[in-house]
């Protein structure tokens, strides 16, 4: 699970470096729109994008440029290509947000999927909180809401197909697709397992220095949040597996795929193997891909040069920086033909 660090507010907009082009039909990168989600159980509206196949455009800008991220370009508010596409929905990890997954977005939208995503408030990036990070129920609230206005959405809802509805999440993002997928979690076994293990796992480790008391978790952490519009699930180093209600796992949906990053170097929070917290045997061993040489923050975006020693510099986190051997470009095509393949989406055009 990913806090934040000061870095990912080094932004120098999502606009920059903006390139007009004749309008004309596109297929070299995919369509980028952002819109705003009218949610009841939140004080103000989510922020949401949506990637798709892009028809005809007028130009083509970065989104996500910062001084630590390689940028994914696109083409925005592009007309979207005729026909019906998949759907995937996704959320972010702690302390991320949805552009910066762009580099997986972009590509499942050029294989032919649309991708819906929001930022999920009190733990995106600037405002991610340890005690926000434990109300589990409100960020499947958030997808919901989401995919309610989506579907509803005139601009949109023409193009989807309803019948291919999947949930994507990285880190707490992978456990807000569990619940999404009809898990729930369990407060005394999660205080349990930081008791056992304490600060020598990340999770905990963050919490702990937010000053949550692990016997005084909230009712969300417990919600159910099982979407049944969304038919295949795909948790990446899905978190707090650990805390699953086993009571919970005859309403799981059986379609699922679990993408674990590393092996001596992965988190502990998303071992579902034997060696973790066994929760693939389970649920009757689902799909289940395995990257190495990698770690948890193996997935975050590619970086610019010269991110890794700003870091350093800055004493942020080495969010820049994987195991010996580990190359992040690779891995990330490994996580999208993984995810393509799951989901039945075409190859990427040449």
């Amino acid at each position: 699970m990913k806090h934040v660090t000061s870095a990912l507010t080094v932004a120098f907009g999502l606009f920059a470096g903006l390139s007009s082009i004749p309008a004309h039909a596109g297929g070299d990168l995919a369509g980028y729109d952002r819109f705003d989600v009218d949610a009841a159980h939140r004080s103000r509206p989510l922020a949401a994008s949506i990637w798709y196949p892009a028809d005809t455009f007028i130009y083509r800008a970065p989104v996500n440029k910062s001084a630590i991220w390689k940028s994914i370009d696109a083409y925005i508010g592009a007309a979207i290509e005729p026909g019906k596409h998949p759907l995937v929905v996704l959320s972010h990890g702690s302390g991320g947000n949805m552009d910066a997954i762009g580099w997986l977005s972009s590509e499942l939208a050029m294989r032919g999927a649309m991708v819906l995503a929001v930022n999920h408030p009190g733990t995106t990036s600037g405002d991610s909180s340890p005690r926000r990070t434990t109300e589990l129920g409100v960020r499947a609230k958030d997808i919901h809401a989401a995919l309610d206005q989506v579907l509803e959405n005139p601009e949109f809802a023409p193009y989807i197909d309803t019948d291919q509805i999947a949930a994507a999440g990285f880190s707490l993002g992978g456990t807000t697709v569990l619940n999404l997928a009809g898990l729930r979690f369990d407060r005394d076994t999660y205080r349990d397992y930081c008791q056992t293990f304490g600060n020598s796992v990340q999770d905990c480790a963050f919490l702990a220095k937010g000053g949550v008391h692990m016997d005084q978790l909230p009712d969300g952490f417990e919600a159910g949040g099982k979407d049944p519009r969304i038919s295949k699930f795909i948790a990446i180093e899905a978190g707090m597996t650990f805390a699953v209600n086993d009571a919970s796992i005859k309403d799981i949906d059986p379609d699922m795929l679990f993408i674990r990053l590393g092996k001596e170097h992965g988190w502990k929070a998303a071992d579902i193997s034997e060696t973790g917290s066994g929760l693939r045997a389970k649920l009757g061993n689902p799909r289940y891909a395995v990257f190495a040489p990698a770690n948890h923050l193996t997935f975050l975006g590619e970086c610019v040069p010269g991110a890794a020693e700003l870091l350093a510099k800055m004493e942020d986190d080495p969010i820049c920086s994987d195991p010996e051997g580990s190359d992040r470009a690779q891995i990330h095509r490994q996580i999208i033909d993984e995810i393509s393949t799951f989901l039945s989406l075409a190859p990427k055009a040449s």
